[in-house]
């Protein structure tokens, strides 16, 4: 059982992007953000990598004994190393998310890494919401309320996450609760680094194009451009979700490109996602904070400015940590989890009713 208060809580993140493990630690109640903490960062090999990617896909009847394997032994390393843990949020690793279908599938055991590491892990986050109905995705919007209330914003506002997948969270403040209809709406943009990081991998061997400078060199494809904007998903009502392979085939006709214009057409497309997603937001939000490591492409934040009719900025600038933003969300989650609080809402995920999720393993005695 979780004492009542404040606690410490440490979360953990391993995006669809496949760069490794995020770890952070924060001071909160489940509703209040009382403090950040210490924080670290696991990165994958490139044979990790390899493993994770040869699983994508992958449902549990599959076989991914490898993949948890991989995802299971990075945890702990990352995670043994944090005292005065009272409670931790493990995401686990995307293999395969179809809501509508088969579900969703993160892997990696919770219950193994408590016996592991001593304290209680919150864990299997998503399935709940999917099973309601919801589209178990994204998850990170409860936090972000949370954010915008230790920031004391006074007018709405969005965090934009740029990770292998883009997601939005548009915020008004002036809400009391991130489960009040009107607080929140969130939902997937389109493709964000997942399809550049793949390309570099495969053409070069390096895990990313380092602050855009390869895409800085190419020029756009207009035509594939044109054939994205009518792609059905920017249509679709929202709240609304994706597979981190979504939008493979038409990245596959992107790769017929020179690296250089392939990455550029790519970084394009992620602008024109955020572009199309703004069109959702119930109001305009006074300024867009960037977060997830598509902040550092340098052509990916001077096409959001060029391309949002308000400030764009990384979170930096208000004193947040955009590479521990996610992780520090399953932080939050875990203590909301073990409390039985809202961990989404129908604009967060299109859940019947907010619902809470997840399970907690204890340690054995």
């Amino acid at each position: 059982m979780l004492q009542a208060g404040k606690v410490t809580a440490l979360g953990t993140m391993s995006g669809t992007s496949l760069d490794g493990v995020d770890a952070a630690v924060i001071e909160t109640d489940g509703v209040t953000i009382f403090g950040f903490g210490p924080s670290d960062y696991r990165a994958y090999s490139k044979d990790e990598r390899r493993v994770l990617s040869a699983h994508l896909g992958r449902w549990p009847e599959d076989g991914v004994s490898d993949a948890t394997e991989v995802v299971e032994a990075a945890h702990l390393e990352v995670m043994r190393p944090f005292e005065g843990i009272d409670i931790a949020g493990f995401h686990g690793q995307t293999l395969a998310h179809d809501p509508r279908g088969r579900g969703t599938h993160q892997c990696g055991s919770g219950a193994r890494l408590a016996q592991a590491l001593g304290y209680p892990v919150a864990w299997d986050f998503r399935s709940h919401d999917v099973a309601m109905g919801g589209q178990g995705a994204p998850l990170a919007p409860f936090y972000h309320f949370a954010l915008a209330k230790w920031l004391q914003a006074d007018a709405p506002l969005v965090f934009l996450n740029l990770g292998g997948v883009g997601n939005l969270t548009w915020i008004d403040p002036a809400c009391h609760d991130p489960a009040d209809a009107g607080a929140l709406l969130a939902f997937d943009t389109g493709p964000a680094n997942a399809p550049m990081n793949d390309l570099m991998m495969a053409r070069r061997g390096e895990p990313y194009d380092a602050d855009g400078a390869l895409a800085a060199t190419g020029t756009t494809d207009s035509d594939l451009l044109g054939r994205f904007a009518q792609l059905p998903y920017f249509a679709q009502a929202v709240p609304k979700s994706l597979d981190r392979d979504a939008f493979a085939e038409w990245a596959r006709d992107v790769a017929a490109l020179t690296d250089a214009d392939a990455l550029a057409t790519l970084a394009a497309a992620v602008v024109d996602s955020a572009y199309f997603a703004m069109a959702h937001c119930p109001a305009q939000p006074a300024q867009v904070l960037v977060t997830g490591g598509g902040r550092r492409n340098k052509i990916l934040m001077a096409g959001l400015a060029r391309a949002l009719d308000c400030p764009v900025k990384p979170v930096e600038s208000v004193g947040l940590d955009g590479d521990m933003l996610e992780a520090q969300a399953f932080a939050y989650l875990a203590v909301r989890c073990a409390r039985g609080l809202p961990l989404s809402s129908p604009q967060t995920t299109g859940v019947p009713h907010p619902v809470t999720g997840g399970r907690v393993a204890a340690p054995a005695v």
